[in-house]
């Protein structure tokens, strides 16, 4: 066994962010898309997408829902690191498309822009495999009633 098999699970904001990347992994709709998420601090999140050929609309790229999916998720989870006891809930979001994407690796990446009480802003860039910008949004979240230690993608072992 290597010596992090025995490590202690991460507690405080570490264990509140890989609570979340669980939180994500479990979520039933995310078995349809190729993505990962990592949440490497407060107020930021990381979301590595495949885009392929399944995800096109008739015209040859990708649909706009992935686009707002991305968008939408890596916004939640960064603005969702600033609330450690409540999942919250997109109550608006805003989006630009910049350009096409077909097949490949997406970022999207994730910033918390304020709020900290009941409503949260945040923002997303989508970024290709040539580091170009494809897509930007902002949305507006709220806390929800529904606490993050009822969700057993949080509370599940690492």
């Amino acid at each position: 066994m290597s010596e992090s098999d025995h490590a202690a699970p991460a507690t405080g904001a570490e264990g509140h962010y890989r609570a979340l990347e669980r939180l994500y992994a479990s979520a039933p709709v995310n078995a349809k898309f190729a993505s990962t998420l990592h949440i490497p601090g407060e107020g930021l999140s990381r979301l590595t997408f495949t885009v392929t050929r399944e995800d096109y609309h008739a015209a040859g790229a990708a649909h706009g829902t992935i686009y707002f999916k991305m968008l939408d998720d890596a916004a939640f989870y960064a603005a969702n690191t600033l609330a450690t006891d409540r999942f919250l809930l997109t109550t608006s979001f805003n989006l630009h498309f910049t350009k096409p994407v077909r097949e490949g690796t997406v970022i999207a990446e994730g910033r918390w822009v304020s709020g900290r009480r009941r409503v949260f802003v945040a923002e997303a860039r989508l970024v290709d495999e040539e580091g170009e910008e494809i897509g930007r949004g902002t949305g507006t979240f709220m806390r929800s009633r529904i606490a993050l230690s009822s969700l057993p993608g949080y509370t599940a072992s690492a």
